[in-house]
């Protein structure tokens, strides 16, 4: 390589050298915000984190002293007053109040609470489920066909307490003297994949005071 290549050749390097710092310089304040942004952003969320932690323990602890409460009336206020940040929190106080109530003989009040969550389209499907479920097993604050028309919504919807729902169902026929549709129904759960064993427990005694013959009973005396 001749001395003028070489030069040449310097020259383009120390150009470019000097393109590149000038590029630099020019742009380094975007590698910088990206750095800062992606810091900031995961203390940010580590801080949200802590923050939504920090409110659910504040309202567990509020509950845990709201139920400590020696009378009911007491702890019906004290879940009146406890802070909730999500629809989920509020809903828990809600039925935890609802229960309350109830056992202080304040059924209407009671259903009107839990209707309060059933109707609550913010909510997963199984807490309306549940405080629909709930509120129709106050016998003193519905009429009986509005809870029969409840339970069985809630079988025909599929959800995970259709069972429990049915097996309403059935003791209200049996109530009713439609011993035929009662014993029906049992069946059906007794011969449900998801029957929970003390449900098919309950169904199955049930159809035995009610003089049905269950398998593997013929013969047994």
């Amino acid at each position: 390589m001749s001395e003028t290549d070489s030069f040449i050749e310097e020259v383009t390097e120390e150009v470019r050298r000097d393109r590149l710092f000038r590029l630099f310089r020019r742009y380094a304040w975007i590698a910088v915000l990206a750095v800062l942004l992606l810091v900031g952003g995961a203390a940010l969320n580590e801080w949200r984190k802590t923050q939504a932690e920090a409110r659910a323990q504040a309202t567990g602890d509020a509950i845990l002293a709201a139920m400590r409460a020696d009378a009911p009336q007491a702890r019906i206020d004290a879940l009146e007053g406890v802070n909730t940040h999500t629809p989920g929190a509020q809903a828990v106080v809600d039925m935890l109040r609802a229960a309350e109530l109830a056992n202080d003989g304040q059924a209407q009040a009671a259903a009107e609470a839990l209707d309060t969550v059933a109707t609550n389209g913010e909510l997963p499907d199984i807490y309306r489920d549940m405080a629909g479920f709930k509120a129709a097993l106050l016998t003193d604050a519905l009429p009986v066909e509005e809870r029969r028309l409840r339970f069985e919504g809630l079988v025909s919807s599929g959800s995970p307490l259709r069972l429990q729902a049915l097996e309403q169902v059935a003791l209200m026929d049996i109530e009713a003297g439609a011993r035929e549709d009662g014993l029906e129904r049992l069946q059906r759960i007794m011969d449900d994949s998801e029957v929970t064993p003390g449900l098919r427990r309950r169904a199955s005694r049930l159809m035995l005071a009610l003089g049905a013959e269950m398998p593997g009973t013929r013969g047994g005396n």
